[in-house]
């Protein structure tokens, strides 16, 4: 039985003495059929502002589905913890699958996508302002209001459930200003809504985007000048702004050498729709499947991939020289890592992996140890990518810089993020990801590659940082990345393969349908060599000790 269904049955009733119709069990009477008398409270009727289905008389306890979902929310507003790494160990903590691990998935990252908007509307839903409301009611809220706005949840079971789940976060006052706030926002279906709080658009675009995509306002200004910045159309904003609030596809990663899409096939999972060691899983967690759990498959996003495969195979006809010493200069979690890894076989190499955190150099451990079991020479090592250039100078022919960012392209996993970041962080990381630049140009040998990525169409942390060290240096050049990127590509997918004008790359979720990723290939320059030297006055020579002339 589904929680939805279970909800309903568990609401609870109150069954009168079937023997005494005035029975006074708890010291009040009760009319013929069973029911409290108004007594001491000086009226009759129901209370004002209740419903006959009162909070007291509802179940005191919400279905496990929604219970995960604001757990989840908690631990993410109180431990700023990621909300894909958070979901699926939350499932599996409570046994959650199924139907109800899919609503709760829907309901927890809806709500977080959502938010912006739905503080709009619960702003006009309360007497106080909503930064007032105590902060686990306010989860609970968000939570109740999209399902009665954005899922195709019955009135009746979103309020009551949610009330439910007040009740047993903050007690029986929370659940009844929970019950009068979301009555109130049941009242207007979405478009309703939006046409009352959403600025009007010939007046303010951006705020109207803002509230209509739920986005912050800075960030609706900084992904239009990106896409103007990057060469397409500002008026795409609004597809790539509804791109970034629709669930993404759970995407697959075939770690080079250890499986194949038929056995991927077999497990259920289907051909991806651009990298050629991609696969596409319908949906949940596939975390249970025999691949993912040896290691020989993971989850990485399609866009994460076609970055790591431009310098892992489509860098072959650029680097110039030896090509035996590879590195990943920000590695964890691992996921490009492993890619790079699996395919240093194919050309005789090795891999330096380094992360700065311990605990995240662990996680690199763990994506590659398959393929370490495999025979692939990958080291990891914790230390300092900005300093790491400097230490080893000049020793790597494959470079990858993929860079902290602010994560503004991958806004449909981690739909947090724009809620946590502010435009003075762009400014705080540019010149960690300048450093970081840099430092992997003087770890690159002359005529090696370097891969310079981020999960971020942002132009400060883009286009600009490459621009900006590059104006800095004559040891390097700029390559054009889209053949590179090509050469990860599936076949099928080449001919409408929109890459824009280069050189480097910017994918789209709205166009490509992956995380917003950007690669910029740079390639090292031998090192110039000295200029003979000229005699000044060779007629003037004079005789040596030995007699012989010299200039």
């Amino acid at each position: 039985m589904s929680d939805e269904r279970r909800g309903s049955r568990d609401r609870g009733r109150h069954t009168p003495d079937r023997g005494r119709r005035d029975d006074r069990r708890d010291g009040r009477p009760r009319d013929e059929q069973g029911r409290t008398r108004s007594g001491s409270r000086g009226h009759g009727g129901p209370r004002r502002g209740h419903s006959a289905s009162r909070p007291a008389e509802r179940s005191r306890r919400s279905t496990p589905s929604r219970q995960v979902a604001l757990e989840g929310l908690r631990l993410v507003r109180e431990e700023d913890s990621y909300a894909n790494l958070v979901l699926p160990r939350l499932l599996r903590s409570h046994r959650v699958s199924g139907r109800d691990a899919a609503f709760t998935t829907e309901l927890f990252y809806g709500s977080l996508r959502a938010q912006g908007r739905l503080d709009a509307i619960l702003t006009a839903c309360v007497d106080r302002p909503l930064e007032e409301v105590d902060p686990a009611l306010r989860d609970v809220l968000r939570l109740g209001a999209y399902q009665l706005l954005d899922m195709s949840v019955a009135p009746h079971a979103a309020t009551s459930e949610t009330v439910a789940l007040a009740r047993a976060e903050v007690g029986a006052g929370g659940a009844s200003f929970v019950n009068a706030v979301l009555r109130r926002v049941g009242e207007k279906d979405l478009p309703q809504w939006i046409a009352e709080v959403a600025p009007d658009r010939d007046q303010d675009p951006t705020g109207h985007l803002a509230v209509v995509h739920s986005h912050p306002r800075w960030v609706v200004r900084a992904l239009t000048d990106a896409l103007a910045g990057h060469g397409r159309s500002r008026e795409e904003i609004d597809e790539l702004l509804a791109a970034q609030n629709a669930a993404p596809a759970v995407s697959l990663v075939m770690r080079p050498g250890l499986t194949d899409l038929d056995e991927l096939i077999d497990h259920g999972a289907s051909q991806g729709h651009l990298s050629i060691f991609g696969a596409s899983w319908p949906a949940g967690d596939p975390g249970g499947m025999d691949p993912v759990k040896e290691g020989r498959v993971a989850v990485q996003d399609e866009g994460s991939q076609l970055a790591a495969l431009a310098l892992a195979l489509g860098a072959d006809d650029l680097v110039q020289g030896d090509d035996a010493h590879w590195l990943d200069l920000c590695a964890g979690p691992g996921g490009k890592t492993a890619l790079l890894g699996g395919l240093t076989i194919d050309h005789d190499a090795d891999l330096l992996a380094v992360e700065l955190q311990e605990h995240r150099t662990e996680l690199v451990d763990r994506a590659v140890a398959t393929l370490r079991e495999a025979g692939c020479e990958i080291e990891t090592r914790t230390a300092d990518g900005t300093v790491l250039g400097a230490e080893l100078p000049g020793r790597f022919s494959r470079v990858l810089a993929d860079v902290p960012c602010s994560g503004l392209g991958a806004l449909r996993r981690r739909p947090e993020a724009r809620w946590r970041r502010s435009p003075g962080d762009i400014g705080q990381l540019g010149g960690l990801q300048r450093d970081l630049l840099a430092s992997a140009l003087d770890a690159a040998a002359p005529g090696g590659v370097v891969a310079y990525v981020t999960c971020s169409p942002h132009l400060a942390e883009t286009r600009l940082i490459v621009a900006d060290v590059m104006k800095r240096r004559t040891d390097a050049e700029q390559l054009d990345a889209r053949d590179a990127v090509r050469a990860g590509v599936l076949p099928a997918a080449q001919q409408d393969l929109d890459l824009g004008a280069g050189p480097a790359v910017q994918l789209w979720p709205h166009v490509h349908g992956t995380d917003a990723m950007y690669i910029s290939l740079l390639r090292k320059l031998p090192a110039p060599s000295a200029a003979p030297t000229t005699p000044a006055e060779p007629a003037t020579a004079e005789p040596t000790e030995e007699g012989t002339p010299t200039a």
